[in-house]
């Protein structure tokens, strides 16, 4: 069954002292392209995680956010107090060419503690990484499966509305079907009528077989037996290929285009008002599929 592009999964847990989130999000893209984001003391975890989401998702842009965070208090980020007295000097020098002109000035605490460098990240033992690294890593194969499931909910619901389209297409394609061999049969009885009012009034004669003749090369020229049977092998195509492959994206855009090409033919050659209304009716719900199977995976 056909898979959404589009979904999230998250997992979390602590162990060792650390607390783990992992979130996977995913958008429409032609091609797989990842991202992930983890902290620099995990860094080497990244060649594992790609791995993985490639064993996961075959198309979509995806990100994988990991964030890590010590429990213990003793973890907290440090001030970094040489950074903080070089941003102390700078202001003070700031303040007192103020006072000179005249300009009263005070240095905020808090506005202080915020400068760039004031804070500085606590590091994580290379042991303790080392330990936590196939937890994370199962952290992600969590949010991974999560994400799965939500793209196969999406699927479902992509499913549902081309059912809605696929099947207008039918209803399309069947009316189409029914109407077209009384074209030429309505073409001739137009022309007939015509051509003996012609006839009649300029008191002339024509022989059948004319008249059959240029109705034999109207028939020819309108006959879109060919269009209706590929769009019908199109539509059983689709709905096979929608609930046997689970990376079906590629293979949909392209049947919904060869889809379009058969409806333009016999909107071309149908040449008749109520072909034209149905393949109408058929293109618009093909632009549908199109753009609803872009966000198929």
């Amino acid at each position: 069954m056909i898979v959404s592009m589009t979904g999230f999964g998250a997992a979390a847990g602590d162990q060792a002292g650390l607390a783990c989130g992992v979130e996977v999000r995913s958008v429409n893209n032609r091609y797989l392209k990842t991202l992930v984001r983890l902290p620099d003391d995990f860094a080497a975890l990244e060649p594992v995680i790609e791995r993985l989401v490639r064993e996961h998702i075959a198309r979509g842009s995806v990100t994988v956010i990991i964030t890590v965070k010590a429990l213990d208090v003793s973890h907290a980020m440090p001030i970094n107090q040489a950074v903080l007295d070089a941003h102390l000097r700078h202001l003070r020098q700031l303040a007192a060419a103020c006072q000179a002109d005249g300009v009263a000035t005070t240095i905020d605490l808090a506005q202080l503690l915020m400068l760039p460098g004031v804070f500085q990240a606590p590091t994580t033992s290379d042991e303790t990484t080392e330990k936590a690294g196939p937890w994370v890593v199962d952290l992600v194969r969590q949010a991974l499966a999560r994400h799965k499931t939500m793209r196969e909910e999406e699927g479902k619901l992509l499913w549902d509305d081309l059912s809605t389209h696929l099947a207008v297409m039918r209803r399309m394609l069947a009316s189409v079907a029914e109407q077209a061999p009384l074209v030429a049969r309505q073409y001739h009885e137009k022309l007939r009528n015509r051509v003996q009012q012609m006839v009649a009034d300029a008191k002339l004669s024509l022989a059948d077989s004319d008249l059959l003749k240029e109705v034999a090369l109207f028939a020819d020229r309108a006959d879109i037996s060919e269009e209706l049977a590929r769009l019908s092998g199109h539509l059983a195509q689709f709905q096979t290929v929608s609930q046997q492959e689970s990376q079906a994206g590629r293979k949909l855009d392209f049947i919904a285009q060869e889809m379009l090409r058969e409806a333009n033919t016999i909107a071309s050659k149908g040449n008749d008002a109520h072909i034209a209304r149905c393949t109408v009716e058929m293109k618009s719900a093909i632009d549908r599929v199109k753009e609803q199977v872009q966000n198929v995976e």
